[in-house]
């Protein structure tokens, strides 16, 4: 149930957002109000963040708060049917079900996710309301799915003919058995760290106010065992958000990132005062003393935004690229370095 005096205390924040004019620069302003230096941006993993940014910066540009646009720009490519690792377009796991994972946190460490959840679209959206109206962090399965329509969330069949055909073809010479990164092994997915190589989309974004706020949404690994969950609706695993720090997000092979704490780590490596893109490397490589031998086959990438607005980001492969959105650039893409190639 959502608390009053805090659904009050949203409400105010919410008016005085209204009142804010578009600041290229901001950072916390306490109860002045008053907004100060560092920059008001977006961030997100791969190509199709541009558009995801584009969604977050229409809110962050009047002015809006981070904690609405993550949740907008994480929106789009949940909706997008040719987007077969994230929402509607998703691929299912071995049983033909798609199923989805999402989390979202803002500075305050307020956060909440689901996980396999089933038959509704935007995940992300759910998350949030588990945040704001329950006492808890992660609802998973049928208990997420029943949490989502009572919430007034569209029931609706996932499984697009795109993704169906897909998962047919697989079907043909599939074994049941666990694969790393089995999505880019079959129908074209491309090869380890290669366009075709990427399941989430994570967005962080810095408001007018300085305020923090991530998303990560995601249908997982392609053809997976049925009930697998990844990093992305794991709090410290596929994000992590601290307003007093930064926050920092992930992408590629869910199980390596949850076994390291990942994107906590890279958290705290900007606490104790990495840059962005350090700590992301630094938490790429600590993936890689772990698990060496399997390196070569898979791709891990951490993107990561510092309190005032400084980002980076670092992966185990060459191919991995991330979007920026602020007022300087509206489009931009840039490629991520990576351990194992240029």
């Amino acid at each position: 149930m959502t608390n009053r005096r805090r659904f009050l205390k949203t409400a105010a924040l919410g008016a005085a957002a209204a009142a804010l004019s578009p600041v290229a620069g901001a950072v916390d302003a306490g109860a002045s109000g008053a907004p100060t230096k560092g920059a008001v941006r977006v961030v997100s993993t791969w190509d199709f963040g541009v558009a995801a940014n584009q969604a977050a910066w229409s809110i962050l540009s009047r002015g809006g708060h981070s904690l609405d646009a993550v949740e907008a720009g994480a929106r789009v490519p949940e909706a997008d049917i040719k987007n077969h690792s994230v929402g509607l377009g998703g691929y299912p796991d071995r049983d033909g079900q798609v199923t989805l994972d999402a989390s979202i946190m803002d500075a305050d460490m307020n956060c909440g996710g689901v996980a396999c959840l089933e038959d509704v679209e935007h995940a992300v959206s759910v998350a949030r309301r588990v945040m704001e109206r329950t006492p808890h962090v992660l609802l998973v399965g049928q208990g997420a799915r029943q949490f989502a329509l009572e919430q007034g969330f569209k029931k609706q069949n996932l499984l697009t003919p795109a993704a169906n055909k897909a998962w047919r073809e697989w079907l043909k010479t599939a074994h049941y058995k666990p694969v790393i990164n089995s999505e880019v092994r079959s129908y074209g997915a491309g090869v380890p760290g290669g366009k075709d190589n990427h399941d989430t989309i994570g967005i962080l974004a810095r408001d007018a106010r300085g305020k923090l706020a991530g998303a990560c949404t995601t249908s997982g690994m392609a053809w997976k065992l049925r009930g697998r969950v990844g990093d992305s609706p794991i709090i410290g695993a596929g994000l992590y958000v601290d307003g007093e720090v930064g926050g920092a997000t992930s992408t590629g092979v869910g199980e390596e990132v949850i076994r390291n704490a990942g994107s906590f780590l890279v958290v705290e490596l900007m606490r104790q005062g990495r840059t962005p893109q350090e700590a992301c490397k630094e938490a790429v490589l600590r993936v890689l003393r772990k698990h060496r031998s399997t390196a070569g086959d898979i791709q891990v990438a951490f993107l990561a935004m510092n309190k005032d607005g400084e980002f980076g980001a670092w992966a185990i492969q060459p191919g991995f690229a991330y979007a920026v959105c602020d007022a300087q650039n509206q489009r931009a893409l840039i490629k991520s370095g990576s351990v194992l190639g240029a």
